[in-house]
């Protein structure tokens, strides 16, 4: 083809594209051309007037509702601790790497070495203000690396942190948390296209951040390590998200799906943009995860399989492994109830163990991810939200 062939075509495309956008507000999706549909998807976000933010800020250890915080700085790592208008560097070669965050009335006691600050907050980044990596510990009860930046605030009584990170780390991060063990790299792709869709399309989960670190949202542990399999795939597939009517999904998945995935409205969850359709899944339904339960009839009383908030608010009094999902029936004996089931999660979206044995088949990424997400397409997104702020159940509830 010529040059000024290659020159004319193009001029058409782009002319059509600008009548279509004129005429609908935006472009429908088509599968021809990827470079078009990413140029669509960042039509219909810029009419709702988002950023193209690519940071996420993640409430990270407030599970454990702490009222004091150890703050490390990462080998070869300076922080910059920021309590109103003082500053401290820790860092290990100065001798003073480490400070404790306590609560004291309605401010923050930031105590390193023989410097005691006090602060309405707590802010911590590198000396240009940058991401940096640091340790983050509640004392006696759990320690993590972050990369990014820091906010500690008072908040009823207990500390709330929060960490500003790029989004590709959160992503990894996700992956490292969520993903079965021994997942082929195809089904790591798969989820981290699910993860990011989650992080596009769900921000503003939580008042004053974006996401927490548990399975309300999604689970985050340690960024992985650059050369490990999660950070792989992640890199591999990065700024691609999941799409469905020109806009990101807020793209939910589950451990075990018994054999067919279901809607939200199946087990009493409020509509999502995407529908969900119900797709078989041969793996569970052949290799179903079984497991049983025994309860009393007052804590079963309100207990039904199709009633997601139920089985949660049960899991949260007596143990997330209490009632695994929501195929189950229910039998008594010598008045306790039994309860025998398949599966784990609430069976909606991606099936993970479904993902990881269609990859074993030699499935890819995307032949996965049209299985478990009907009428979606995969397209590379700019960076942007969706303007579905805060909407919709987690990605995997337990």
């Amino acid at each position: 083809m010529s040059v000024l062939m290659r020159v004319t075509n193009t001029v058409r495309i782009r002319t059509l594209v600008a009548v279509l956008v004129l005429a609908f507000g935006t472009v429908a999706f088509v599968p021809v051309c990827s470079k078009v549909v990413a140029q669509s998807v960042g039509a219909a976000d810029s009419s709702t007037g988002d950023s193209f933010d690519s940071d996420v800020r993640i409430g990270v250890l407030g599970l454990f509702r702490p009222h004091e915080f150890v703050l490390s700085a990462a080998a070869g790592s300076a922080l910059v601790l920021h309590a109103g208008e003082e500053r401290i560097v820790l860092e290990k070669s100065s001798g003073i790497d480490s400070a404790t965050v306590r609560i004291s009335d309605q401010d923050l006691v930031v105590t390193a070495g023989a410097r005691v600050m006090r602060a309405s907050t707590l802010t911590v980044n590198g000396r240009k203000s940058e991401p940096v990596d640091f340790v983050l510990a509640v004392p006696g009860k759990i320690r993590r690396h972050y990369h990014g930046t820091l906010e500690i605030r008072p908040a009823a009584g207990i500390l709330t942190a929060v960490v500003t990170m790029d989004r590709e780390t959160a992503v990894a991060s996700v992956v490292a948390a969520e993903s079965l063990p021994e997942s082929p790299v195809e089904a790591l792709r798969a989820q981290a296209i699910a993860a990011r869709s989650y992080l596009v399309a769900s921000r503003g989960r939580h008042h004053g951040f974006d996401f927490c670190d548990t399975t309300h949202c999604q689970f985050l542990r340690d960024p992985p390590a650059p050369y490990s399999a999660a950070a792989r795939a992640t890199a591999a597939t990065r700024g691609l998200v999941l799409a469905y009517d020109s806009r990101p999904i807020a793209a939910m998945y589950t451990r075990s799906c018994s054999g067919r995935t279901r809607t939200p409205a199946e087990v009493g969850l409020s509509p999502a943009a995407y529908p969900y359709f119900p797709v078989e899944c041969d793996h569970c339904r052949a290799h179903p995860a079984r497991w049983s339960s025994r309860m009393s009839a007052q804590d079963a009383v309100s207990l039904h399989s199709s009633n997601e908030s139920a089985r949660l608010n049960i899991d949260r009094r007596l143990g997330w492994n209490a009632i695994p999902s929501n195929s189950f029936v229910v039998k008594t004996d010598h008045g306790q109830m039994i309860l025998e089931g398949t599966g784990q999660g609430h069976g909606i979206g991606l099936c993970q163990s479904g993902a990881k044995a269609m990859a074993e088949a030699g499935a890819d990424f995307r032949q996965i991810l049209s299985h478990y997400y009907p009428n979606t397409a995969v397209v590379t997104w700019p960076g942007s939200t969706s303007g579905q702020r805060g909407s919709g159940p987690s990605a995997r509830l337990p």
